[in-house]
């Protein structure tokens, strides 16, 4: 089944770690699992827990505002606790928070997305196979292999049972556009189940997208924290903070620049994925300052060059311009970004389709453009006067390249 057309075109989403790890201000889940934490005084957070300043319309105004198509809420994290008044497991909130937030993001034209884990490290009938060591996910042996005799079978089908109701509520209330899955590296797809998962969830929502941990499920990629030098085949996702930490961590005061995320920005959507930008709510509900500053700025940035973001494709190879770039739908105008003010004309290698004219996004400035070089198959380099002052973006400025025709790069040793 192929990806939904919405999902490649959005560029955008915004992440939101939210939970009763909020309260103390520690890492979600992990922290009592590592025994950072003891897992007494984690669990306590969930009395202390209030939500009292959540306003979901306040939050999908934002993320509009921000230029996002679609967010993706921690439904349920690795402890266990649901942030809806679910019927299945005795750790919820005593509060449906998700229904406010996925009215409030349709009302505003987002898709819905909602996060939950495979594994719950609080349920009764769940026995962690991980093995001693941190991250899991970064070594070679993914603790797939349970022996059978180790492996109580009926607490296993307990704990999927469980599961899958609270599925069916998350898939039959709200119509998740997206299901993102996370802890999968515990057991096997075939443990979990996964394409009976996936048939659950599109029983009440034919066209979900699923992220790739939902291993033969998936339907993209998601690299976390960095940008990957080669991009992946096929859709992907940059999961990224804007500090050090998914959810709200009152010590961390490492915000990236907003000319940062506008790098990590433009370098996944020219390498034909999208950013899902995180933020971590305080308890109460409010995202912190510092975050909301970012995401508003990172709108104010699209707005101004929204043409060479939505509905775009993976630009230019490596080696051909220095800096990302993207394409249009059409592939007849590429858009270049280029981050720092030029001090000499831009040059643009392989490009065998003729230009017909150079613009500044923004602000329509037309710039002088020629091609200089080339032999018999061998294409020359296309170079371009550098924009004045006056049309330089503060963080990243976007040339328009107005192609005769589609895209057609050279690739060298004689051949297109």
């Amino acid at each position: 089944m192929a990806i939904q057309p919405w999902f490649t075109d959005a560029k955008l989403g915004i992440f939101v770690h939210w939970g009763i790890y909020a309260v103390d201000g520690v890492q979600e889940s992990w922290s009592f699992y590592d025994d950072i934490v003891p897992h007494d005084q984690y669990m306590s957070q969930l009395e202390r827990f209030t939500g009292a300043r959540y306003d979901p319309r306040a939050w999908a105004d934002l993320f509009a505002r921000a230029g996002a198509r679609y967010a993706v809420l921690t439904s349920r994290h690795h402890d266990g606790v649901a942030l809806w008044d679910t019927a299945y497991g005795d750790l919820d909130l005593g509060r449906d928070y998700l229904g406010p937030y996925a009215d409030a993001l349709r009302d505003r034209g987002l898709q819905v997305g909602l996060y939950y884990s495979h594994s719950d490290w609080n349920h009764p009938d769940y026995a962690s196979t991980r093995k001693p060591g941190r991250p899991p996910e970064l070594e070679d042996n993914r603790y797939s292999e349970v022996a059978a005799e180790d492996e109580d079978l009926d607490a296993w089908e307990r704990y999927l049972a469980y599961r899958d109701g609270q599925i069916r509520e998350l898939a039959s209330r709200y119509r998740p556009d997206l299901m993102w899955f996370d802890g999968e590296w515990d057991r096997s797809e075939e443990q979990w189940r996964i394409p009976e998962l996936a048939a659950l969830i599109r029983s009440y929502v034919p066209h979900v997208v699923f992220n790739a941990r939902m291993l033969s499920e998936g339907d993209y990629a998601t690299p976390e924290q960095g940008v990957p030098v080669v991009p992946p085949d096929g859709p992907w996702e940059l999961c990224l903070t804007i500090n050090d930490s998914w959810g709200y961590q009152h010590h961390d005061h490492h915000h990236k620049s907003l000319a940062q995320l506008i790098r990590y920005f433009t370098e996944t959507i020219g390498g034909g994925g999208n950013l899902l930008l995180d933020v971590g709510p305080m308890e109460d509900g409010t995202i912190p300052q510092p975050q909301v500053e970012r995401l508003e700025g990172l709108g104010e940035w699209i707005r101004t060059h929204a043409e060479a973001v939505y509905g775009t494709v993976r630009g230019l190879p490596a080696g051909h311009h220095y800096g990302p770039s993207t394409l249009s739908p059409d592939r007849r105008t590429l858009y270049l970004t280029v981050f720092d003010a030029p001090r000499a004309e831009i040059g643009v290698r392989g490009l065998a389709t003729k230009v017909n004219r150079v613009t500044v996004l923004g602000t329509g400035t037309e710039l002088r453009h020629r091609v200089i070089g080339g032999l018999h198959e061998a294409v020359g380099v296309l170079w371009i006067d550098p924009p004045a002052e006056s049309d330089l973006d503060p963080h990243a400025t976007v040339l328009a390249v107005e192609l005769d025709g589609e895209l057609k790069l050279y690739r060298g040793a004689g051949r297109f």
